[in-house]
């Protein structure tokens, strides 16, 4: 008997392709996820890399901000993404608490996303003492992702949510950040709410791609929030995201008509259950007049104790 075919497994993509795929000018599609259905249908429409972003605390947890989001949360997290894709490299946030203490910290950190949770690599934020936390994660050999610009992990150091860089002076410090990401090791650097202008020039700089959140179109690649893409939360997403869908609304009208046929006995009808053979019906309804059930039976012998 023959064997049935089977489609060859996906080619991962390793850090070493990004690289290859923003020298050949490659564009790089990189997406949030923090389970499993979502890594699937992003992993089949070609995202390059997946991020399970510590944004998960606001998208899905329902924090304020990500700084509540725990390094066991992101295993968890991660572990859904891993389970969903095929194809795509993923890249696991370290949540805040997880590498600033020192360089062993972040260490072992890295190590639980990628040993427990099967993330290919990591990513932290801001430079600083991030500079050596980066280099000791890779000397491990751990690849790891840089983030500059708006770093969510010290808005309140930032002055909030806002654009950073947008004068001459701090956009320096970007670029000079940004360089030092990629000398300590990083693979890729994320910039974050920048101008333009400030992006393009870090971006021709360095020999490592970038990725644009908010910085402009000549960043190596690009990465939005899956809820902010698809138009999944509530409130006015930032400036700098295109939202793809608002299945918001969606979504609300289908729980509106479910609770509306549950109220009015349309749900369920004949096509969404299950049935029994008619002789196996009447002989059921048979043995229901012959011999009552125990619960209808009360008092005497089965209340004797």
């Amino acid at each position: 008997m023959t064997a049935p075919s089977r489609e060859p497994a996906a080619a991962r993509i390793t850090v070493a392709d990004l690289g290859a795929m923003a020298a050949r000018g490659d564009r790089l599609v990189m997406l949030t996820a923090y389970d499993a259905p979502s890594a699937r249908l992003a992993d089949e429409a070609g995202v390059d890399i997946l991020l399970v972003g510590d944004s998960a605390g606001t998208t899905v947890l329902g924090l304020e901000s990500t700084v509540g989001v725990t390094l066991d949360e992101m295993v968890i997290f991660t572990r859904a993404v891993v389970r969903g894709r095929r194809r795509a490299l993923v890249v696991a946030d370290l949540p805040f608490g997880s590498y600033e203490v020192s360089d062993e910290q972040a260490i072992e950190s890295a190590i639980r996303l990628v040993k427990e949770a099967g993330a290919d690599a990591v990513k932290l934020e801001g430079a600083g003492a991030s500079l050596s936390r980066a280099r000791a994660i890779a000397a491990a050999g751990i690849p790891v992702m840089g983030h500059t610009g708006l770093t969510p992990q010290s808005a309140a150091l930032q002055g909030g949510y806002r654009a950073q860089g947008r004068t001459a002076a701090a956009a320096r410090r970007l670029l000079d950040e940004a360089v030092a990401l990629e000398r300590a090791g990083c693979f890729a650097v994320v910039l974050e709410a920048i101008p333009p202008q400030v992006a393009a020039a870090i971006t021709g700089r360095l020999r490592v791609p970038t990725i644009g959140i908010g910085a402009g179109p000549a960043c190596s690649g690009q990465v939005l929030v899956w809820h902010d893409l698809l138009g999944l939360l509530p409130d006015r997403p930032p400036k700098f995201v295109k939202q793809y869908a608002t299945l918001t609304d969606v979504v609300r009208r289908a729980v509106d008509a479910y609770v509306d046929d549950v109220r009015a006995g349309r749900f369920p009808d004949p096509t969404h259950t299950y049935h029994m053979p008619a002789d196996e019906l009447e002989r059921f309804e048979t043995q229901l007049r012959d011999r009552p059930t125990q619960g209808a039976r009360r008092g005497g012998d089965d209340s004797a104790g």
